[in-house]
């Protein structure tokens, strides 16, 4: 028997415990909307917050981007990055505080090999702006860190029929709460009002095909998960290594001497990941 999916909604949309929100997210979303805000006063805001900036530095200067101790200041991240780009690492990295704080270590690190994954793969394929497909791929269990925290008591009866029938996440919550965490996903999504190439790819990552607005990126976030799931990097929630869409895997044109390239550079750069792991919560 399914919750009160609209009460559940509601409830979700009022959460106030996500770090830096709603005050300096909703503030920068305000600044980026402007016609005339530069890359310096969005930089400014972001600096205020010490903690802020240090670590949406350390992300943007990690192998997650390939750009390793070259981006000293924020105003440069904006510059190479782009607002939306860095929008995103801001909501990135207050949802990895979270995760941190409420000791959701194998869900941090798959969120972050999922992004250095989607973000290889974009590169791989001539995909534009990989690294906002990069930040999608660190957004897309969103969902299920919301489930954990606002229902606790739903959260251990899905734990409990992914050990006792080998249920996927994905599966366990529909039978508990009659939605998943992509649908969570979907309504935070809508409202921090996220752009659809960072919304859709969240939104659709189990359902690539349903994506309308960012369909290449969703496809991308979609065969990262399935990828990093085999590689054993970081833990979803289960131990179980989603089918890629056969649509999805057609769309990007990945051969087999493109999927091997992919898999040696990932291997590479989650090798490396680990310092950055280690070190992201000082």
């Amino acid at each position: 028997m399914s919750l009160d999916e609209e009460s559940i909604r509601n409830r979700i949309q009022r959460l106030k415990s996500l770090p830096t929100l709603p005050g300096i997210f909703e503030k920068i979303t305000g600044l980026m909307e402007s016609s005339d805000t530069a890359a310096e006063d969005v930089a400014n805001l972001i600096s205020c917050d010490q903690a802020l900036s240090a670590r949406v530095l350390r992300v943007v200067n990690s192998a997650l981007y390939g750009f390793p101790g070259r981006i000293s200041n924020v105003t440069h991240a904006l510059i190479i990055l782009g607002f939306d780009v860095v929008k995103g690492l801001v909501l990135s990295t207050s949802v990895f505080d979270m995760m941190l704080a409420r000791g959701f270590y194998g869900l941090w690190e798959h969120s972050l090999g999922c992004a250095t994954t989607a973000g290889v793969i974009a590169r791989k394929t001539n995909t534009a702006n990989p690294e906002e497909v990069s930040v999608a791929g660190l957004l897309h269990d969103i969902g299920k860190v919301i489930i954990r925290i606002e229902l606790p008591e739903e959260a251990s009866r899905i734990d409990e029929l992914i050990g006792t029938r080998e249920l996927s996440v994905y599966e366990a919550e529909e039978e508990v709460l009659g939605f998943n965490h992509a649908t969570v996903g979907k309504w935070l999504s809508q409202k921090w009002n996220l752009p659809d190439k960072l919304s859709d790819p969240v939104t659709y990552h189990h359902s690539p095909a349903l994506s309308r607005f960012a369909p290449r990126s969703t496809a991308i976030v979609h065969v990262a998960d399935s990828i990093v799931r085999a590689m054993g990097f970081g833990c979803a929630g289960d131990n179980l290594v989603t089918q890629i869409d056969s649509n999805a895997w057609e769309m990007l044109e990945i051969s087999d001497p493109i999927l091997e390239e992919i898999i040696v550079e990932v291997d590479d750069k989650l090798e490396n990941a680990e310092d950055f792991l280690s070190g992201f919560g000082s």
